[in-house]
Protein backbone atom coordinates (compact mmCIF):
# COMPACT_ATOMS: atom_id res chain seq x y z
CA UNK A 1 0.00 0.00 0.00
CA UNK A 2 1.63 3.47 -0.81
CA UNK A 3 1.14 6.06 1.25
CA UNK A 4 1.27 8.63 -1.08
CA UNK A 5 -2.41 7.26 -2.72
CA UNK A 6 -3.77 7.22 0.36
CA UNK A 7 -2.98 10.90 0.79
CA UNK A 8 -4.04 12.10 -2.48
CA UNK A 9 -7.55 10.12 -1.99
CA UNK A 10 -8.02 12.14 1.39
CA UNK A 11 -7.06 15.35 -0.21
CA UNK A 12 -9.27 14.69 -2.88
CA UNK A 13 -11.92 14.31 -0.63
CA UNK A 14 -11.40 16.94 1.55
CA UNK A 15 -11.89 19.37 -0.73
CA UNK A 16 -15.52 17.78 -2.42
CA UNK A 17 -16.36 18.47 1.43
CA UNK A 18 -15.29 21.91 1.77
CA UNK A 19 -17.15 22.69 -1.06
CA UNK A 20 -20.14 21.66 -0.12
CA UNK A 21 -19.94 23.42 2.93
CA UNK A 22 -19.01 26.61 0.52
CA UNK A 23 -22.46 25.61 -1.24
CA UNK A 24 -24.86 26.05 1.24
CA UNK A 25 -26.49 28.95 1.85
CA UNK A 26 -28.30 30.22 5.57
CA UNK A 27 -32.12 30.73 5.12
CA UNK A 28 -33.92 32.29 7.93
CA UNK A 29 -37.29 31.28 8.53
CA UNK A 30 -39.57 31.89 11.25
CA UNK A 31 -42.03 28.87 12.75
CA UNK A 32 -45.51 30.21 12.46
CA UNK A 33 -48.58 28.78 14.13
CA UNK A 34 -51.40 29.10 12.79
CA UNK A 35 -55.00 28.19 15.11
CA UNK A 36 -58.23 27.82 13.63
CA UNK A 37 -61.38 29.05 14.26
CA UNK A 38 -62.74 25.32 16.06
CA UNK A 39 -59.43 25.38 18.27
CA UNK A 40 -60.12 29.32 19.34
CA UNK A 41 -63.26 27.72 20.32
CA UNK A 42 -62.40 24.67 22.12
CA UNK A 43 -59.86 27.34 23.68
CA UNK A 44 -62.51 29.53 25.08
CA UNK A 45 -64.78 27.11 26.04
CA UNK A 46 -61.91 24.80 28.22
CA UNK A 47 -61.26 28.17 29.83
CA UNK A 48 -65.25 28.82 31.07
CA UNK A 49 -64.51 25.21 32.03
CA UNK A 50 -61.74 25.79 34.11
CA UNK A 51 -63.16 28.59 35.99
CA UNK A 52 -66.26 27.20 36.94
CA UNK A 53 -66.56 25.83 40.14
CA UNK A 54 -66.22 22.01 40.45
CA UNK A 55 -69.14 21.86 43.38
CA UNK A 56 -72.51 23.26 42.92
CA UNK A 57 -72.56 24.73 46.70
CA UNK A 58 -76.90 25.44 45.66
CA UNK A 59 -77.21 21.63 45.44
CA UNK A 60 -74.62 20.51 48.13
CA UNK A 61 -75.55 22.63 51.18
CA UNK A 62 -78.62 21.34 51.70
CA UNK A 63 -77.60 17.61 51.24
CA UNK A 64 -74.81 18.15 53.56
CA UNK A 65 -76.91 19.76 56.42
CA UNK A 66 -79.31 16.91 56.43
CA UNK A 67 -76.71 15.31 56.73
CA UNK A 68 -75.08 16.75 59.59
CA UNK A 69 -78.63 16.30 61.32
CA UNK A 70 -78.84 12.73 60.46
CA UNK A 71 -82.06 13.28 58.41
CA UNK A 72 -80.89 12.43 55.53
CA UNK A 73 -82.26 9.12 53.77
CA UNK A 74 -81.65 7.32 50.94
CA UNK A 75 -83.44 4.49 49.94
CA UNK A 76 -81.89 1.38 48.46
CA UNK A 77 -84.01 0.85 45.26
CA UNK A 78 -83.29 4.49 44.20
CA UNK A 79 -79.38 3.84 44.79
CA UNK A 80 -79.41 0.59 42.91
CA UNK A 81 -81.38 2.00 40.24
CA UNK A 82 -79.03 5.05 39.87
CA UNK A 83 -75.89 2.75 40.11
CA UNK A 84 -77.49 0.55 37.66
CA UNK A 85 -77.83 3.39 35.24
CA UNK A 86 -74.33 4.94 35.32
CA UNK A 87 -73.00 1.42 34.93
CA UNK A 88 -75.28 1.35 31.94
CA UNK A 89 -74.16 4.65 30.46
CA UNK A 90 -70.35 3.86 31.03
CA UNK A 91 -70.63 0.35 29.31
CA UNK A 92 -72.20 2.28 26.36
CA UNK A 93 -69.40 4.60 26.41
CA UNK A 94 -66.71 2.25 26.18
Amino acid sequence: MRIEAYTQVQKLYSAKSASKGAKTEKTSRADAVEISNTGKDFQAVKRAVEESADIREEVVAPIRAKIKSGTYQVSGESFAEKLLEKHNERKLLL
